[in-house]
């Protein structure tokens, strides 16, 4: 048999038969929204290195949108207000970021395409993974994912009086598979949550 001449359907690596429409439909909602961030958030980033302006306000201002974005009730009237709360919200997030990339452009320029590329790269992955997986196989994920959260905070405590590069270099590692772990089980919990009627893309 002549392995290269089979017919390779590449359209089967987007069928999520096992997954309702309705429930895809609010996916793609739920990464567009990701998208829409992830892009404004970048902007923000980009206007606060070109126009320096007191870290505080803009914290503060992302504080307030994310409590004000949280106390709102998801409805179709609401739907617009809450992603402009959103976008706000990621904006002014980006502006928090922009002095450590500031610190990374000044360090190696590029560190941030490469994280980027990384980041998108890992995430799409383990989305997929999540995705293609039998349904709540890795709901059961939570607890040992906020057991790990919490050892990393144990680690990072500890590690300033200790002031181990071995132990930065492990809580490194341990926050780089919690993080993983955490995109698979929220792709599954989305898809859980949606099943169930709540078709909330925004929060």
């Amino acid at each position: 048999m002549d392995v290269f001449n089979r017919n390779i359907d590449f359209n089967a690596l987007f069928k999520f038969s096992h997954i309702s429409a309705s429930t895809q439909q609010h996916l793609k909602k739920v990464y567009a929204s990701f998208a829409l961030c992830m892009f404004v958030a970048g902007a923000g980033a980009l206007r606060h290195v070109c126009v320096q302006q007191l870290n505080l306000l803009s914290g503060l201002g992302s504080l307030g949108l994310l409590i004000w974005l949280t106390a709102t009730p998801h409805s179709r009237e609401t739907e617009q207000k809450r992603l402009g709360m959103l976008a706000g919200f990621a904006f002014l997030t980006g502006a928090n970021l922009s002095p450590l990339l500031e610190m990374c452009i000044a360090i190696n320029p590029s560190i941030i395409p490469t994280a980027f590329l990384g980041t998108a790269v890992i995430f799409s992955c383990f989305s997929l993974s999540a995705l293609y997986a039998r349904r709540r196989s890795f709901l059961y994920l939570g607890g040992v994912l906020l057991s790990g959260l919490l050892l990393m905070l144990l680690f990072s405590v500890v590690n300033i009086f200790v002031g181990s590069t071995w132990l930065f270099t492990a809580n490194l590692y341990l926050g780089l598979m919690v993080m993983c772990g955490f995109v698979l089980f929220d792709t599954q919990l989305i898809i859980e949550k949606a099943e169930s009627g709540d078709k909330d893309y925004i929060w």
